[in-house]
């Protein structure tokens, strides 16, 4: 095996030649698995494996392009390979809410084709998208009307048979209490990608209705040894979230529960706790090819006893034990560890994208094409946006819409990953009026984001801090000199606190404002499902314009204190 020394001596050379600076954590990522294993806003994690190649999918509710996928050989090293919804026609969801749109993607691989069901809340339902390749394209969506729920995922059995599982309605569409849900099962035909029986109930409630369990979601069947298993999340996914697990030697039941159910949660354990990972569930199991089992989950990160996370629902990946019949997630620790041993798995070639532990990651638009994590609200329906004009920056027409709309703005932005750190832009904009601003934004939903920009006031170029409602919370009148110079705008975070700078000279940050209230991007305030983007954002506030943005670079740094106390032991 590679030694360390020999890895460090090779990355370094490499992130030098790329403009990356991984942390050492990325290299020691190689002998652990660091959680989580895709940090940020990447919820409701499905996983499959097609030989020795493992995928890897998540939500991504209005933003578009819809449902990243993931490729990996030993699990600890993932690459991003595509998005699977990436064509306007597969993906409409102009007019939703940014936690509406695409819920609890599910893949699965049978016979040379890929398969990915998921549920478009508001808008169609239920569809399956099938590919040969993983990395696309995929097909247009196939519709499923007879499937009534969301979250539904696909079971190929022995035989040739196949079915599709979901969360739906309570029986008969009268629930005896809040949350009451089901979780139903259907046959499907996967040749012509359609239901072809009556929908069968599996699970009522949850493990033990009596209890009133609440939002049992996210099925998946696994059969091992003779038996069907049958996982789901319940709880919801707060800090209830939990997974359970039940089992039957016939696929359409009855259902059994685990005595010692949940298999995984964290609901149990004080909020004061250090480093907390919370809301726990979600899950999914894939066996390697040398025996081990294995799960990622979602969780969530809390910066204090609040439950306040601003950075969303993120994937973990956690070693299965089985006793006694039964998969426990976790089992050998009462947390869920930002570290485990690594798989017995060959190591994989790291990422040419930084994913996880602390890093460094400068974009600087030189591509033709916008790399594939580089995300827009909703379906674009014009070319707003260029990389060639001119080359070497990214140009966006400032238009009408905005962020507190439906539509689809001009706002390009990635995932923050990290409860600290920050992101910064140089940005050339020469406003025309009072309506245009552009600039960086920090961004959790319509009402709840963070404008930092260059805009006019009382008929000079100022630099402006807005909230979501226009209010501004601080300006700073740019001299005239300053204002014909590139801007370099500045987000700051630290858990509950965001400061914003600007400068027109290279490295010479002038603080805007400091600790400005973080928690109004959280989502315990703003409420949905989604977590905090950043990213470059242009409007002219629902009136027309000619003017143009154009950002040099975009550079994004995560520095969190658990990957620094943790990183001289995690070899």
């Amino acid at each position: 095996m590679t030694s360390i020394s020999k890895y460090k001596s090779i990355l370094k050379k490499c992130c030098l030649a790329a403009g990356l600076l991984f942390s050492t954590l990325a290299v020691q990522a190689q002998e652990k698995i660091i959680n989580p294993v895709l940090p940020g806003f990447y919820p409701d994690p499905s996983i499959c494996r097609a030989g020795d190649d493992y995928y890897l999918i998540t939500s991504t509710f209005s933003y578009y392009p819809g449902v990243p996928i993931f490729h990996s050989k030993d699990l600890v090293n993932w690459q991003q390979i595509g998005n699977i919804l990436n064509r306007p026609e597969q993906l409409d969801v102009e007019g939703l809410g940014v936690s509406r749109g695409i819920f609890a993607p599910a893949i699965a691989y049978h016979d040379g084709t890929f398969y990915m069901v998921t549920t478009l809340v508001d808008k169609g339902g239920n569809f399956v998208v099938t590919a040969t390749n993983p990395a696309g394209p995929w097909s247009d969506p196939v519709w499923l009307p007879e499937v009534s729920g969301i979250d539904p995922s696909l079971f190929f059995d022995e035989g040739g048979k196949a079915y599709i599982l979901y969360n739906s309605d309570a029986p008969d569409n009268k629930p005896l209490y809040d949350g009451h849900r089901t979780i139903r099962i259907q046959e499907f035909d996967y040749k012509n990608l359609r239901t072809v029986s009556e929908p069968t109930i599996l699970v009522n409630g949850g493990v033990d209705i009596s209890k009133k369990p609440v939002w049992i979601e996210g099925p998946h069947i696994y059969k091992v040894n003779g038996y069907y298993y049958l996982m789901a999340a319940e709880g919801g996914t707060s800090v209830n979230h939990s997974e359970v697990i039940l089992r039957s030697q016939n696929v359409t039941g009855p259902y059994i529960p685990y005595e010692n159910n949940p298999i995984l949660t964290q609901r149990h354990l004080p909020n004061d706790r250090p480093n907390p990972v919370s809301a726990t569930g979600h899950a999914d199991l894939v066996q390697t090819q040398n025996g081990e089992w294995w799960s990622i989950f979602l969780a969530t990160r809390p910066y204090d006893t609040e439950d306040h996370y601003n950075i969303g629902r993120e994937t973990f990946l956690a070693p299965v034990t089985w006793k006694d019949g039964w998969p426990i997630i976790n089992a050998k620790h009462e947390e869920v560890q930002y570290s485990y041993t690594r798989p017995n798995l060959p190591e994989a070639k790291l990422s040419d994208f930084p994913l996880n532990g602390n890093f460094r990651y400068r974009e600087d638009f030189t591509a033709s094409e916008l790399p594939m994590y580089w995300m827009m609200l909703r379906t674009p329906r014009s070319n707003w946006y260029s990389l060639s004009q001119p080359t070497g920056s990214l140009s966006m027409e400032v238009r009408p819409e905005e962020l507190s709309g439906k539509g689809n703005p001009s706002y390009i932005a990635r995932r923050q990953q990290h409860l600290e750190g920050s992101a910064s832009t140089r940005m050339k904009f020469n406003p025309a009026s009072k309506n245009e601003i552009a600039g960086i934004v920090a961004f959790q939903g319509e009402k709840n984001y963070y404008t930092l920009g260059k805009t006019i006031s009382k008929g000079k170029q100022v630099v402006q801090l807005r909230k979501a409602d226009n209010a501004v919370l601080a300006e700073e009148t740019l001299s005239r000199k300053e204002s014909k110079k590139p801007l370099q705008l500045k987000i700051a975070f630290d858990g509950g606190k965001y400061s914003f700078y600007y400068t027109t000279n290279e490295g010479d940050w002038k603080l805007l404002k400091a600790d400005v209230d973080g928690t109004y991007l959280s989502t315990r305030v703003a409420g949905g499902f989604v977590g905090v983007t950043l990213g470059m954002y242009a409007t002219s506030q629902g009136k027309p314009s000619a003017s143009k943005a154009e950002f040099e670079w975009f550079d994004y740094e995560g520095n969190d204190d658990i990957y620094k106390s943790t990183s001289t032991t995690m070899k």
